[in-house]
This record gives C-alpha cells, sequence and structure tokens, in this order.
C-alpha cells in the first residue's frame, strides 16, 4: 500500500509538474474537427512526430481540444506538412491524461524526425458538454482559432415558430453555458459565416430598433472575446479568435449590445414566396449543378459548357471552392470538399481542373482553373457536402416497424378533425420516386425499396388510419407534402393496415448510364425474313403489323448496340426475387427483369412513330473496368445484376436489339432510348437513364447522329 501510494504521489508531482501547452489542429482539406495536431509551448507553434504515436494519444488531443472522442489518427503528414519545431516525438499515453503534456515522450523539442512526418487525428463532432477552454500563454497568438462547444442564433419569441430561423441572437456556449458576443469588433464577414453555417448562402442587414429594446431589458453573459472571421471560412471554428474583452458585468461591452444576425435563405427554403422573394431570385439558366447525393445540398458538381454538362477534377479541390458551389446553389458553406468520385462517377467531358477560388466568387465558373483536364477522369470527378438550414422536415414522417431505423411502414403527420395525427399513406400509385422523397426527406439516404404492402411491419396503432393518399412525386422534392397528392379529401379503395405504404432506405445506390458513341457507331438497317423472327415476335419485339404479315415478307430492323455502365457506389440488382424470374425459351435463359429499357422512334414533335422495345432482359457483367471481378453472369441461371465500374453490353445481332420501322415513312425522326423506365430499381440519378438521337430515313439508309445522355436532348432541336 505504502508502495502504491509513493508511485501515485510521484504521478500527481509530474502531473502536476507537466508544462502548460495549447493545442490546435491545421492543415490542408480538412474539417474542423480534424487536421495536423500543433502544440503551442515556449511561445511557439510546432508539431507532433508520427513515431509511436497511437489512438489513445489521439483521444488525449481531441479530449484536451473539447471533443467527445478520437475516430483515427494519421501519419506521414496526411493535412501537409507543417513549420517550425517538432515539439514531441516518440509520445507514449494510456489515454487517460488530461493534457498530451502529461504523456511520456522525448521532452520538448527532442526529436529526429521530419515535417514529414507530421501527425494528425480526426475527432469525433460530438463536443464535450460543459467544456472550458482553457486558454494561456498563446491567446496573444494570432493565429489561434475560435473554440467554443456550440452556436446558435436565438430568434425573438415572435420569430421563433418560423422556419427556417434566419435572424436572432448570435449566442456561443463555452464552459456549458450559453453567452452573446459584443457587437463592437463584429463585422458582416463574421455574419456572413454565421449564416453560411447555418444553411444560408448570404447576410443582410438588420432593423437593430427591436432587438436593441430586447437587450436592454435582458440579462446579458458576454463571451470574453471577439472574432475574426475574413469570410470565406467555412466554419467558425476556422475564424481567428479576436482581442479579449474586459467582464466588467453590467458595465461589458458599454459601447455596443450582443451581436445579431439575420441571413438570406436559398429559394428552396424560403418562409414564403411572396413578390419581394420572387424578385430577388431570378430564374436562369444554371451553370453548376449537384448530381448523385442522396441528401439536400450534396452531390457530384456539374459545369455547363458550350451546352454540355461535364464535371470538375478534383485537383487541388478544397472546402473554398466546395463552399463558392454551395453557396451559388442556394446553400449555406460547405460542410465537405469530397474528392476521388466519392459521390459517384459522371459522364461527358471534364470542364474544370485545379480549380481555385478565393470564397466569394459568386459562381465556381467565376474562380481560376486549368481548362486542360490532362490525366483527369471520371474517377476523380469533385463532390460537396453543403450546410442545408434546419427545416424539421425529418420531424414530419417517420419510419415504424422495421427491423432498422432504415425500414418500416411510412407515417406522416396529417390533419384530422382539426388537429395533427400521425397516420398512414395510401400505397396506391406508391412506388420508387415516392420513396426516394421519403428517405431523403429523413437524412436516411437512397430508397432501396418501396413497398405496397406492410402487414409484416407492426406499425404504431394509433396511426393505422390513412391521411395521406393518391401521392405522386417527380422525386426532386423535399419533401412527401410538396408531392401531388389529394389534399384533405383522402381516398383510398385498398384502406390502409397491411396495405400502409412502406419504404427501406439505403445509403448508396447505382447508376445506370448508356454509352451514346456506341449506339451512334453501331446502328444500321436489316431487312429480315418473318419466318426467322418467330421468338422475337412472342416476345413482342416487332411492331403490330407483324402480327398479319406473310411469313414469306421481310421486316426492317434499326439494329444497334447498347453498352449499359454502373457508374453508381453500389450494385445494380434487379428487384424480382431469383424464383420470380420468367424463363425465356426461345433465348433459353431466365429474364429477370420485365421491363428494363424502351426502344422507341419519335417524330419531331415527340410522337411515338416505332417502338419495338427489347423489354425484358438478363443482366449481367459483359465487361468491367480494370481491377474489377465480373460478379454476374446469365448462364446456369446465375446471380443477375451489374456490378459497380462493369458494363452490361447488348451486341446488335441478338434478337430484338432493334426497333422495327417497317411502316416507318422517310423523314427526321429522333431516336430515344429509356434504361429503366418504370424506375422499379432505385438509382442515385435517372436523368442519365433517357439517350436521344437525331436520325434521317430516305426510305432505304438511316443515318444516325448527335446521340446525347440526359437534359442536353434539348440541344437536339437545333
Amino acid at each position: 500500500q505504502k508502495q502504491f501510494d509513493t508511485v501515485i504521489h510521484i504521478l500527481i508531482i509530474l502531473y502536476s509538474n507537466a508544462p502548460v501547452i495549447q493545442l490546435r489542429l491545421a492543415g490542408e482539406k480538412r474539417k474542423h474537427y480534424e487536421g495536423r495536431v500543433e502544440v503551442f509551448y515556449n511561445g511557439e507553434w510546432g508539431t507532433v512526430c508520427d513515431d509511436d504515436f497511437s489512438i489513445y494519444a489521439a483521444q488525449v488531443v481531441c479530449r484536451e481540444l473539447g471533443f467527445m472522442d478520437a475516430e483515427s489518427w494519421s501519419p506521414s503528414a496526411k493535412y501537409g506538412k507543417g513549420e517550425g519545431r517538432i515539439w514531441l516525438d516518440n509520445l507514449h499515453c494510456t489515454g487517460g491524461e488530461k493534457s498530451l503534456a502529461q504523456c511520456e515522450s522525448n521532452g520538448f523539442g527532442v526529436s529526429d524526425c521530419k515535417h514529414s512526418e507530421d501527425v494528425g487525428v480526426a475527432c469525433t463532432q460530438k463536443r464535450i458538454p460543459g467544456f472550458q477552454f482553457i486558454r494561456n500563454q498563446a491567446n496573444n497568438d494570432e493565429s489561434l482559432t475560435v473554440q467554443v462547444e456550440d452556436v446558435r442564433i436565438r430568434a425573438t419569441y415572435s420569430h421563433r415558430r418560423r422556419i427556417p430561423i434566419t435572424d436572432g441572437f448570435l449566442e456561443v456556449k463555452d464552459g456549458g453555458k450559453w453567452r452573446q458576443i459584443c457587437n463592437e469588433d463584429w463585422t458582416e464577414k463574421n455574419s456572413r459565416v454565421i449564416c453560411g453555417m447555418y444553411g444560408f448562402p448570404g447576410e443582410k442587414r438588420v432593423n437593430m430598433r427591436p432587438y436593441k429594446l430586447l437587450a436592454k431589458r435582458r440579462k446579458k453573459n458576454y463571451w470574453g472575446f471577439s472574432v475574426n472571421c475574413t469570410g470565406n471560412e467555412a466554419d467558425l471554428s476556422d475564424c481567428k479568435l479576436g482581442r479579449e474583452i474586459e467582464l466588467k458585468g453590467n458595465h461589458t461591452c458599454e459601447k455596443g449590445m450582443p451581436v445579431v444576425v439575420s441571413c438570406v435563405p436559398g429559394r428552396a427554403f424560403a418562409p414564403s414566396v411572396s413578390a419581394g422573394f420572387s424578385k430577388a431570385y431570378r430564374v436562369e439558366q444554371p451553370l453548376v449543378r449537384l448530381r448523385g447525393g442522396a441528401m439536400i445540398g450534396e452531390g457530384r458538381v456539374e459545369v455547363l459548357k458550350n451546352g454540355e454538362w461535364g464535371t470538375v477534377c478534383d485537383d487541388n479541390w478544397d472546402i473554398r471552392a466546395a463552399t463558392v458551389v454551395c453557396r451559388e446553389l442556394g446553400f449555406g458553406s460547405a460542410k465537405e470538399a469530397l474528392t476521388g468520385a466519392r459521390l459517384g462517377q459522371g459522364i461527358g467531358p471534364v470542364h474544370m481542373n485545379e480549380v481555385q477560388c478565393s470564397g466569394f466568387e459568386k459562381s465556381l465558373t467565376e474562380c481560376y482553373f486549368n481548362r486542360e483536364a490532362l490525366g483527369c477522369s471520371h474517377e476523380e470527378d469533385a463532390a460537396v457536402r453543403c450546410h442545408v438550414p434546419a427545416m424539421g422536415f425529418n420531424k414530419r414522417v417517420r419510419l415504424s416497424g422495421g427491423r432498422n431505423p432504415y425500414e418500416g411502414r411510412v407515417e406522416v403527420l396529417g390533419e384530422r378533425n382539426g388537429s395533427l395525427v400521425w397516420g398512414t399513406v395510401c400505397s396506391d400509385s406508391w412506388g420508387t420516386m415516392e420513396a426516394m422523397v421519403v428517405c431523403r426527406q429523413l437524412g436516411l439516404g437512397f430508397a432501396s425499396h418501396a413497398f405496397q404492402e406492410t402487414y409484416y411491419w407492426q406499425g404504431d396503432a394509433s396511426a393505422d388510419a390513412i391521411v395521406m393518399s393518391g401521392v405522386r412525386c417527380s422525386g426532386t422534392e423535399l419533401t412527401l407534402d410538396q408531392c401531388l397528392h389529394h389534399g384533405r379529401h383522402v381516398d383510398c379503395p385498398k384502406g390502409g393496415g397491411r396495405f400502409a405504404a412502406g419504404v427501406s432506405c439505403t445509403q448508396a445506390a447505382p447508376d445506370l448510364v448508356l454509352d451514346a458513341q456506341v449506339v451512334e457507331q453501331t446502328t444500321y438497317l436489316e431487312d429480315r425474313p418473318m419466318y426467322i423472327l418467330k421468338c422475337a415476335q412472342e416476345e413482342h419485339c416487332l411492331s403490330s403489323s407483324a402480327d398479319n404479315a406473310d411469313p414469306s415478307s421481310y421486316r426492317r430492323l434499326l439494329r444497334f448496340s447498347s453498352q449499359i455502365h454502373n457508374n453508381g457506389q453500389t450494385d445494380f440488382r434487379p428487384r424480382a426475387a431469383h424464383h420470380s424470374w420468367i424463363w425465356h425459351e426461345c433465348h433459353r435463359h431466365y429474364h429477370s427483369m420485365e421491363v428494363f429499357t424502351h426502344y422507341d422512334l419519335l417524330s419531331l414533335n415527340g410522337t411515338k412513330v416505332a417502338e419495338g422495345h427489347k423489354a425484358s432482359f438478363c443482366l449481367e457483367d459483359t465487361h468491367c473496368n480494370e481491377g474489377i471481378q465480373k460478379k454476374y453472369e446469365c448462364a446456369n441461371f446465375g446471380a443477375q445484376g451489374i456490378s459497380v465500374g462493369c458494363s452490361d453490353t447488348y451486341r446488335h445481332d441478338i434478337d430484338c436489339q432493334w426497333i422495327d420501322i417497317t411502316d416507318l415513312k422517310p423523314g427526321d425522326y429522333l431516336f430515344q432510348v429509356v434504361i429503366n423506365p418504370n424506375f422499379e430499381v432505385a438509382e442515385s440519378d435517372y436523368t442519365n437513364n433517357i439517350m436521344k438521337c437525331r436520325s434521317r430515313y430516305d426510305g432505304h439508309r438511316m443515318w444516325t447522329y448527335n446521340c446525347r445522355i440526359g437534359e442536353t436532348i434539348t440541344l437536339l432541336g437545333s
């Protein structure tokens, strides 16, 4: 016992003698809760070497900075090389130390490392409740950033019911208490950063009179510092700590008052589309868009140039450039700048490379960039995740009875007898598009399946009654009640209960894209005798006039190859289970999807003039990118699907890979291919599922040209 007490006593002396240090996270391409570990000691900032560093040391760093825990640590200067001294090397922590200075090491400044070995950590985003940030000799250092537990815009009582909250007193939580900031040194640039954090693209001036009256009546509890933001930071924690404010009770901030922030919401989140708002937002052709994201305000960045959408290469892609994109699209600042096609690969050209933004540009197209995208492929497509306003969308819908939080019967807040109650949704016409909106509204990602029967999920019995029916969504809505529906007059012949609508959601989805070039290069005409088209006729691959055709007659077929690539983040799998696949005697294999594509020829005004849809398909990996193993094949009742990075090719010479144009008159037409036309399987992007080409037929030959994917088809009329 005496020995144990002596050891404890020595440890207490050691701990109490540990030098006082200050920590910060710094570096490139990082979020505010991760970065290179930097230590302020003996009047200067330095780094920590990665030798012997461990997750226990990372935990000490994160807790010393006010985060609950550490997620991971990174060696070899992941966040860039630091400067100055390497203060600590060969660190050995148990994880229980209160400061990194208490861990065993070689001693301060004793190191044989280079800055290429600077260590970095990633902390959990959650802050320690009531954490008091100890600010010591580093306070005078200009590069110290703002560290607080939390930030909020506190609306006045009359504005509290407004959604979203755009105006109010700014408060920071430090040491477990909410405190106001003195506005003596406050700038519009500071407000711009706060608005960005809260999902708003900009700030505006505010009428201070009502706030001054309120501030006089309220008891104030000021924070002891001012804030210095440049205006292009993505978060308050990236701003520099300003001068120390002398706290003198009621006499604190005598020349000023608490900071008030007023933000301008993006069009999608505006409280009401009044005359003022419609004037403020001119509807223009956007030059930038997001694709392939599961949540509101995230996606692969795509840019319109010379009438064609293309992607952005991730070389030098950073939080500043991402923030310009987010603000341009009516969101706040960027939460993350994503690289390496994290939100799926795009198609078409790579329009921008090595983008450099100041952070104040109105559009990404105003930033400096290298027009040469040499060496850039779609594997390097840049993406963003933006801050979006707290709209409370997820509080108006819930999933009930599922085996996990990602599935269940859909229950919504609906009006009955003048009050809001939870109820179910009629499953008539319920499909993937409706399920997509529910999953997005709940922040659960993409839809995996839409269910028209949910008897196997025991929902809340008090919510059995149908409160919403006739739901039809386009897939772009932010909430289910923005979709077309019957309103107060519910009409559901099936009734609720076992027939209530349900969904399952997933974080990743496939994304099928047709290779337009392959179609254009392989199109030709063939005259084929009826007597060898029996199989095709059985599968409805010929036009209706073939039913009465002479067996010795010929059909004129527009043949082509189609190569369908999966650019998404997960495999494309048929919805139908193995046992329900249909055996096709003619082709001697099972078809897992009865309607997978539509092949049509349209007049220039969009009327169908011929069709020959190769409706049902057997899905398999015909060709895969380098390093990817084939998973799916049709032979021997094998598993069917299209793997990520693989394509399914239907050659021009197989049955039904055509459009029957026997009855077509000479003229100009649109040739159209639509993949997954009934949205039977959920995808991250349906806009690239359609391809249109211009076609000219002179009665003998067919020219096919200008094949385009997605929304670029609007250019075809020229």
